[in-house]
């Protein structure tokens, strides 16, 4: 069932739509088609990659008041539970909202492992295509004449892991002053926490990279690449909002506009 309706939703129109734009495009670049199909998406999950970002500075911001009430119940599971639901509620954030992009990308970079696999055996086509599409036989892989969509590239795995780091970077908290005293142990918690992500993500990426066609690093390089200019214009509009300058003294921030 699950596999009929991947098939007829996802599959299939991002495979007619991907043979439709190769057949539109002059050249029949590849590559070209790629990078048109990963804008288009990170147009579509614009709004809840936006979210996702929001939400993932909310929880940042909200994470030595999660560790104070996680210390203050350790003992009672239950209270902390209903004490950490009314803090995000008061605070209007949904800390599972950031993972909400990633999971909607995730099938749609299978039916791009798929189309991209699938595009170079020519007994697809007759199956796979709509009526309104031109069969092109089969998809020439090359890109800008010598990049192979369809086999690894290591150059591009590891482009993709640099803007892995590129994106973690931006989004990661800063260790507080050593001058903050023993009052910024949460937030130095927190900071560490996402220096040890800003690492491993990165690296993943790369492993996984390694061992998918390159059609595929280079979508996830360029959605990564726009995920990070959507994250600037994000933070520059917040900041526009909040223009307040924080010092840390022994242990407390202290707002002065």
């Amino acid at each position: 069932m699950f596999t009929s309706v991947f098939h007829t939703i996802l599959y299939q129109p991002i495979f007619n739509f991907f043979v439709g734009l190769y057949n539109l495009i002059p050249g029949h670049d590849v590559g070209l088609v790629i990078l048109i199909i990963t804008i288009l998406i990170r147009i579509l999950v614009w709004p809840l990659t936006s979210s996702s970002i929001k939400a993932q500075r909310s929880v940042q911001e909200l994470q030595p008041k999660v560790d104070a009430v996680k210390k203050e119940f350790a003992n009672d599971q239950q209270k902390q539970a209903a004490e950490l639901m009314k803090l995000y509620k008061e605070n209007k954030v949904n800390p599972f909202s950031s993972c909400l992009p990633l999971l909607i990308q995730l099938p749609i970079l299978i039916a791009l492992y798929m189309v991209m696999r699938d595009g170079l055996m020519a007994d697809k086509f007759a199956v796979e295509l709509y009526s309104f599409v031109d069969n092109p036989g089969k998809l020439n892989p090359l890109s800008l004449g010598f990049l192979d969509m369809a086999k690894p590239n290591y150059v591009l795995a590891i482009l993709a892991g640099l803007a892995q780091f590129w994106q973690a970077k931006t989004m990661m908290s800063k260790q507080p002053p050593k001058a903050a005293g023993a009052g910024a142990k949460d937030e130095g918690m927190m900071a560490t926490m996402n220096k040890q992500m800003l690492y491993f993500m990165p690296v993943m990426t790369v492993i996984i990279g390694f061992g998918l066609p390159a059609g595929l690093t280079v979508y996830w390089f360029f959605s990564t690449l726009l995920t990070v200019a959507q994250q600037s214009i994000l933070l520059k509009k917040k900041n526009k909002k909040n223009p307040v300058e924080e010092k840390v003294i022994e242990g407390k921030v202290e707002e002065i506009k």
